[in-house]
């Protein structure tokens, strides 16, 4: 299977599926010298680890990282760095009838398109739980970003028809509250909402959003390796996510220039902009104000209502999907897109390190 890998410098490979023995990732071009533990690496799986709450699949998975290369002595040795996630908790009988047909919303039918053959536990390799290996990987590229000076906060911004009060903003509720998102009060009604549509057997989607400050400007390339593209790139790839919005995204397309333009201005001396509709990126590059990415999520497409399909020889059925699902995929995918966007702005920066001559010459003075 190719497309299992991203990154140029810092560069990720993600492998297993839902019910196999393990899933993790393998990470190469990781400086050397990082002080790195499996608990720094924990605490990022912990956001996205099952059976936290009632809104969350109710699987129980411990998620314990435990690094097994590229790191000697609690610093990180420059080599690649291995990392597994055992998993524990597979009920795999409760998927043995979906061999036979197609479920709706899920990749079942394309990847026997592909391949002719597919793992149909739990959905294999497109399950969500191929992304406990972006996660661990993001928990290390945050660490590195983090000792730059550069912050990333991703957030549940909305959930069905509810949306935080950003005059609220609480971003310690975060990590508070069981919807992820930064504000109490919308986490309250987003929760009811939630607890109505499980009532009806169905799901949810919802809006996640991505705020970094800290980034310099000249990040990125211009033409095919624009910031912009790679971060919607990596952030698309997020299995749930069908679309991706950067600055004003959509807006844009009905705003005048005289509208969307953010005017320059220098204050203390220092070049920045009196707003931010581009969202902290123009021609590709990093402008030294916060990047801000959006990122639409679909409801999960595990419900436990009765649809129609197909069975694989095209013959038409009604079935109800068993096993353990999320109602709302979104509130356990923030901490994936943060960490997509952390992987993919690291290796954005490891490859600027060459773009300007002074610059290389005094690296190596």
């Amino acid at each position: 299977m190719a497309g299992s890998s991203l990154g140029t410098i810092f560069k990720i490979t993600t492998w297993g599926e839902s019910h196999g023995k393990a899933l993790g990732v393998v990470i190469d071009g990781c400086p050397a010298g990082l002080e790195l533990s499996e608990s720094d690496i924990q605490a990022f799986l912990d956001r996205r680890k099952p059976g936290k709450s009632k809104i969350a699949t109710p699987r129980k998975e411990a998620d314990e990282v435990e690094i097994l290369s590229g790191v000697f002595e609690g610093l990180t040795t420059g080599t690649p760095i291995s990392l597994i996630v055992r998993n524990t908790s597979q009920i795999s009988k409760d998927y043995s009838e979906i061999a036979s047909y197609y479920r709706p919303g899920h990749a079942d039918y394309t990847f026997d398109a592909k391949y002719g053959f597919r793992d149909y536990r739990g959905g294999g390799r497109s399950s969500g739980r191929e992304t406990i290996g972006r996660v661990a990987a993001g928990a290390i590229a945050s660490k590195i970003l983090a000792a730059m000076g550069i912050d990333i906060c991703c957030y549940t911004y909305s959930l069905g028809p509810v949306s935080i009060d950003e005059t609220k903003f609480d971003r310690s509720a975060i990590l508070e509250t069981a919807t992820a998102m930064p504000d109490k009060d919308a986490d309250a009604k987003a929760f009811a909402y939630l607890e109505n549509a499980m009532k009806q057997l169905d799901s949810v989607g919802g809006v996640m959003e991505c705020r970094v400050t800290g980034v310099p400007a000249g990040i990125g390339d211009t033409v095919f390796e624009k910031l912009d593209a790679n971060l919607a790139k990596a952030v698309m790839s997020i299995g749930a996510v069908k679309a991706v919005e950067i600055g004003d995204g959509c807006k844009v397309s009905t705003a005048k220039g005289s509208e969307n333009n953010d005017s320059f201005t220098c204050h203390n001396g220092k070049l920045t902009k009196k707003t931010n509709h581009a969202g902290g990126i123009l021609g590709g590059m990093s402008d030294g104000s916060e990047l801000f990415i959006r990122a639409h999520v679909k409801p999960t497409p595990s419900i436990f209502q009765e649809q129609e399909t197909v069975n694989k020889e095209g013959e038409p059925i009604t079935v109800q999907i068993k096993g353990r699902h999320d109602p709302v995929i979104v509130p356990r995918a923030v901490v994936v897109m943060e960490s997509m966007v952390a992987i993919t702005l690291l290796d954005a920066m490891l490859v600027n390190m060459s773009s300007r001559m002074d610059k290389l010459i005094d690296f190596y003075k």
